[in-house]
């Protein structure tokens, strides 16, 4: 059994792929090729974004709007602690420093009140200065955007959405991409919306942003490659992930819905045996992972495995006690929700290609019929 079953995606689309593989073998742009700006077409009109720039790397896609905010030493960027390293790595690549925020524990995103609580604590130290804030949609379910930007506008902060496992979702509406002024997505292969590879995308409402985005991208160029007007990154995708995208987006709202078909039937098997995921009522998950929470969670993963069922811990560690931030002094207990969060949780597979049936043996050997 797959943990995440790539090869029944590619089986419906590999004709596509492959047709827009050789058309990039005919053109021979294999970087910032046609297909790239098709690609970012495409998804601005899907998001609601008015812009959009195509990128190497779910990373490169949070580190350049930070760039562009001119983030570093001496800043102080709030996000979540309960989350993959990169939201906090591309802070601390700047020289800026990243400030951890505890979760909230029904939905594992950032809590609003802990947010402000730290960044009055910040201000109070008068060691950092406050610029920003990375919520994080985790496991597909959009942040609170509302609350969140309230708090950025009382205190002056931009606000970065973290849409790296959100593709696809919304908020009463909205899609996730489009519900701030800047937003970075990850199309790593097990993204809900995945390459073959690795790449990912900004996408803003700004036009000012958007410019020093192109920029950027290739080595902080101006009028052409060899002026340059900043110091930038080599950040571009290339041609043949972009046309593996495009085969994907034709097929991709199908599988939002199949994937919300699957959380359903997980949720309604697995009610009252474990912890089920908690979709806001204005959210739309778009379900990166199926995680739930159990306190002997390692009997659970132990009963799964001996039938040959794939489980994963999405995070054993918060990144407040991880080995690369002990210089910012954080302890255990310092964020109590995310860190008993670690303890419990584990994600069963998750796809839009996942029988009924298999599902179902999944949830009986949780549920001890099997």
């Amino acid at each position: 059994m797959q943990f995440i079953d790539l090869a029944a995606q590619q089986k419906r689309i590999r004709p596509q792929i492959e047709a827009g593989f050789r058309r990039i073998l005919d053109h021979g742009q294999y970087i910032l090729g046609p297909e790239i700006r098709e690609l970012e077409d495409k998804l601005a009109a899907f998001t609601g974004a008015p812009y959009a720039v195509a990128v190497a790397s779910g990373t490169d896609a949070l580190l350049m709007p930070l760039m562009v905010e001119n983030i570093g030493p001496g800043d102080a960027v709030f996000t979540s602690t309960f989350t993959f390293i990169a939201t906090a790595e591309v802070i601390r690549l700047l020289g800026a420093t990243p400030v951890f925020v505890d979760i909230d524990s029904e939905t594992f995103n950032v809590d609003p009140q802990k947010l402000e609580a730290e960044i009055e604590r910040v201000k109070a130290e008068k060691k950092l200065r406050p610029r920003g804030i990375i919520p994080v949609d985790l496991f597909g379910q959009p942040a609170d955007y509302r609350a969140i930007q309230a708090i950025a506008d009382k205190y002056n902060l931009f606000v970065l959405e973290d849409a790296a496992q959100s593709f696809g979702a919304s908020q009463k509406g909205k899609k996730a991409g489009a519900l701030t002024t800047v937003a970075a997505t990850s199309f790593f292969p097990a993204k809900p919306l995945g390459c073959y590879g690795d790449g990912g995308m900004i996408f803003s409402d700004d036009r000012n942003i958007y410019e020093q985005l192109l920029s950027i991208r290739v080595h902080g160029q101006g009028v052409d490659k060899y002026n340059n007007v900043r110091v930038g990154i080599n950040g571009r995708m290339d041609s043949l992930q972009a046309a593996v995208l495009l085969a994907k987006m034709e097929i991709f709202a199908e599988e939002i819905e199949l994937r919300q078909e699957v959380a359903a039937r997980y949720s309604m098997l697995l009610e009252g045996a474990v912890k089920v995921p908690r979709i806001l009522p204005e959210n739309i998950s778009a379900w990166a992972q199926y995680s739930v929470l159990h306190p002997r969670r390692e009997e659970l993963i132990k009963k799964l495995r001996e039938s040959n069922i794939p489980t994963t811990i999405y995070y054993p560690i918060p990144l407040h006690l991880q080995q690369a931030f002990a210089d910012l002094g954080y302890r255990e207990n310092d964020f109590p929700a995310a860190e008993k969060i670690a303890g419990e949780i584990f994600s069963l597979p998750m796809h839009p290609y996942l029988e009924k049936e298999t599902q179902e043996k999944i949830c009986q050997i949780i549920l001890g019929e099997e």
